[in-house]
């Protein structure tokens, strides 16, 4: 009777937790479900969050053209001010060959001009004065990006001078902070504006409109290395001078000490 009465309880004991078991995972998919619910809702704020911040990007973009004008207007006041920007810039000034930054110096004013949508692309364009190398008074790229997300870009074709191409020309010298930044000779930067192999990650493109097109006084208002290592050589020099100087005072007057001593004895 005894062994009946606990075979009852284990089996109630058994079906007791079949049951907490389905509730469980009862309580476990409603919960998933409601996750899912709450997650749309989270997505869709996010969307709709997009769309209101991509007009106020719109907005303000329009706002700051005529201050974008006004600063070209200045920069424009200052001569190689875009060459030396760019070669204060780590990471361009290691695109650049002599003969690129030589090409360089004629360059007078670059826009960066984004497409009224902002997210469908921008332009980049840069104003050269008559130069020795080619023919073109403005050189442009523009990146896209289609409805379907796939980027893509396209450039002005330069017209290179007879016997100037400098995309042709192997072995460029790297400038001064070029050698600082790599061993290897670079490919020259007007490669750049025939490179259309990946869009998407135009590394050049991408720092010229989100790095210096924003604030490029920044740029050329960086010291030169090479003048400030100078400076700190001079007044290495000049310190040593000074402790030479304070040597020689010094056995001066330990010279007079010992006559001194002499005459007393």
């Amino acid at each position: 009777i005894m062994a009946a009465s606990s075979a009852k309880v284990v089996r109630k004991e058994n079906s007791n937790h079949d049951g907490a078991d389905e509730t469980s995972e009862k309580e476990q998919q409603e919960a998933i479900e409601h996750i899912d619910e709450v997650q749309n809702e989270i997505d869709r704020l996010n969307e709709q969050a997009s769309e209101e911040i991509l007009k106020v990007e719109q907005k303000y973009n329009k706002l700051r053209q005529p201050f974008f004008q006004k600063r070209s207007d200045l920069i424009a006041k200052i001569p190689n001010f875009w060459v030396t920007t760019f070669v204060n810039h780590p990471q361009v000034s290691a695109l650049l060959g002599e003969e690129d930054e030589e090409a360089l110096h004629y360059l007078t004013r670059v826009e960066v001009t984004e497409f009224e949508d902002i997210k469908s692309g921008y332009r980049i364009d840069f104003y050269f004065d008559e130069n020795p190398y080619f023919e073109n008074k403005i050189l442009s790229k523009e990146f896209h990006l289609n409805e379907s997300g796939d980027p893509s870009s396209k450039s002005t074709e330069i017209k290179w001078k007879a016997g100037k191409d400098l995309t042709k020309r192997a072995g460029q010298t790297p400038n001064k902070a070029g050698k600082k930044r790599q061993h290897e000779e670079p490919e020259s930067f007007f490669t750049w504006f025939t490179d259309h192999s990946d869009a998407g990650a135009d590394e050049l493109g991408e720092v010229v409109k989100d790095d210096i097109w924003p604030n490029p006084l920044q740029y050329y208002l960086v010291p030169d290395m090479d003048d400030e290592e100078g400076e700190g050589e001079e007044d290495e020099e000049e310190g040593l001078e000074d402790i030479d100087e304070e040597g020689d005072e010094d056995e001066g007057e330990e010279d007079d000490d010992e006559e001194g001593e002499g005459e007393v004895w």
